[in-house]
């Protein structure tokens, strides 16, 4: 790897910021200071920025909770993406793990690592994911074995079997007969805004949605909308994952 890039992902700055500080000569490998930013490095050499030992940024993995209105996107030019509210050197080192729709909130996870992503996402793997939605309408009282059954929502293949718990049905207004139908819906499979496809073969209309938890793991609900933390060890395990080293 280049000194110059090496410096960057261990977040000192940008290439040409990296580029300036090796010229100054504020960066040493293996203690001899080196100008030339082209130089290549491997794990093994010990470098340091200003007397100070840097360490490389990998194996990073975070969960985030997504506000809506922002887009499971790299780059936008015109809308705000998740990977804004992340450092910039940071944010192009990582991979979005799934995605949300722009107007759905809750948890994602962000990494560097591939293999992560796969586990997570691969069809084969059928993760559970857990969604907490608001409709317009009643559900059916049937609504729990239509979802259990699994349910054509107009692709070629039924959605695969769900589960819909915790349901609560309430009048929107005792002068009107609109219904707020509220609950918990677990599916496995990420197709195309599937949860309110789902909900609406039930003849509801999602108008709140937030994901609460992926596999084992739920939202850290102290985090605020745009705020993001490491997962623990132990999430990490949870998930299928080996602890860092």
């Amino acid at each position: 790897m280049r000194l110059e890039k090496y410096l960057s992902d261990c977040g000192i700055g940008t290439r040409s910021q990296c580029k300036n500080y090796i010229r100054q000569g504020l960066v040493r490998v293996n203690d001899e200071v080196i100008k030339n930013g082209a130089v290549q490095i491997s794990r093994k050499d010990a470098v340091q920025f200003r007397d100070e030992p840097l360490v490389l940024m990998e194996n990073l993995y975070y969960m985030f909770h997504k506000p809506a209105g922002c887009i499971c996107a790299t780059k936008d030019d015109r809308q705000k993406t998740v990977l804004d509210y992340f450092p910039k050197e940071l944010s192009k080192r990582l991979f979005i793990v799934g995605r949300l729709d722009k107007d759905t909130e809750g948890l994602l996870f962000l990494t560097d690592d591939g293999a992560f992503v796969h586990r997570l996402m691969s069809p084969g793997k059928h993760v559970e994911k857990t969604y907490y939605f608001k409709a317009l309408g009643k559900l059916p009282e049937n609504a729990c074995s239509m979802i259990a059954a699994g349910m054509d929502i107009g692709d070629e293949k039924p959605a695969k079997p769900g589960k819909l718990e915790n349901i609560r049905i309430e009048e929107k207004d005792l002068d009107s007969a609109e219904w707020i139908s509220t609950g918990h819906l677990t599916i496995c499979e990420g197709r195309y805004h599937q949860v309110k496809r789902m909900i609406k073969r039930l003849e509801c209309e999602v108008f709140y949605l937030k994901r609460i938890s992926i596999g084992k793991i739920m939202l850290d609900e102290t985090l605020q909308p745009g705020e993001y933390r490491a997962l623990t060890d132990e999430e990490l395990q949870m998930l299928g994952m080996e602890s860092r080293k």
